[in-house]
């Protein structure tokens, strides 16, 4: 975590992100950024009462898209006059620009929802010092498990800055400046030629949690590259991964066999898999702990709990 301290506590912001990971990215944020904040977040995943419900509670707020159907759009009406009052009253607000998430290495065309909240602001509390922050999510590989992750938070960019006749004109830049902020803040690797781009950065086995490095290797197009060293310990990672998974058989079971086949949008599996590791392992220990306190002993439930534990914490730090 690079750049909290760009975050003013005394002022509204509004915090504006690059979206690869679906929900990840704004637990990301939220555990990051100190104090709350409201998230703006795709209104698909809404859907299930129970889920909405939980999601509600976590300071998520939904937002439609063209998508979603032209009927909801409507809705948004009331959604950003909601995102305005927590503005005017010096809150945080969270939202992704780019309108969905993606795990391309991009930083894609951003949409006018976020200028349509800024304007909304600085309109209706012409005195505002609203500040948008910039925030940059990064993955070494957000498809895989145990991952690693970096966020930035860049300047504080003051929304009055945006104030003239020509609102057109005015929100264009807004994009293109926001746009510009976010890149800079994660590895952003143009359409052309991605895969090429990404192949070849992996081969040289450089640090995609360091943005500013990365960007800069394929600005000079690979000349100045900077390499992570290579893991010595990487046959003591895969077996203590298959430990960790044999110890929790029924868990990966689940996850490997009725939930991971049913994800049908691969930016939610590392959301889908936070869940499991977070609600169903648990339940397994308690049950495995009062299994083995009934047939053996407390003391050795106990060092069950606690050596599963330590696998885990070990076989995610190696």
């Amino acid at each position: 975590m690079v750049g909290i301290e760009n975050i003013p506590r005394d002022k509204p912001v509004l915090l504006l992100s690059n979206h690869q990971n679906a929900l990840l990215d704004a637990l990301l944020i939220a555990t990051s950024i100190k104090g709350f904040a409201h998230y703006l977040t795709r209104a698909s995943v809404f859907k299930n009462s129970f889920v909405s419900m939980l999601l509600r509670r976590i300071q998520l707020i939904p937002v439609y898209r063209i998508r979603d159907g032209y009927g909801n759009l409507v809705n948004n009406n009331e959604i950003f006059k909601t995102a305005v009052d927590l503005l005017n009253e010096r809150g945080r607000v969270t939202i992704f620009p780019e309108g969905s998430h993606n795990l391309v290495r991009r930083v894609r065309p951003l949409s006018k929802g976020f200028t349509r909240i800024v304007y909304n602001a600085l309109d209706r509390n012409p005195e505002s010092d609203l500040q948008l922050i910039p925030v940059g999510v990064n993955f070494n590989d957000a498809k895989e498990c145990p991952d690693s992750a970096a966020i930035f938070f860049g300047n504080p960019i003051t929304a009055t800055k945006y104030k003239r006749d020509d609102r057109n004109e005015a929100v264009v830049e807004l994009k293109n400046d926001i746009h510009e902020a976010i890149s800079q803040l994660t590895t952003h690797i143009s359409e052309n030629g991605y895969e090429e781009t990404v192949a070849t950065l992996k081969s040289m086995n450089v640090n995609f949690l360091d943005p500013k490095a990365v960007n800069k290797c394929i600005a000079n197009n690979f000349k100045s590259c900077e390499s992570k060293s290579k893991s010595r310990t990487k046959w003591l990672r895969k077996a203590l991964q298959f430990l960790l998974k044999l110890n929790q058989w029924l868990p990966y079971g689940i996850w490997k066999l009725v939930i991971q086949p049913k994800i049908q949008e691969v930016e939610f599996t590392s959301t889908f898999r936070f869940a499991i590791a977070i609600t169903l392992v648990p339940l397994f220990l308690i049950i495995m702990a009062i299994i083995l306190t009934i047939t053996l002993s407390f003391d050795i439930a106990l060092l069950y709990v606690i050596s599963s534990l330590l696998l885990g914490l070990i076989t995610i730090k190696v």
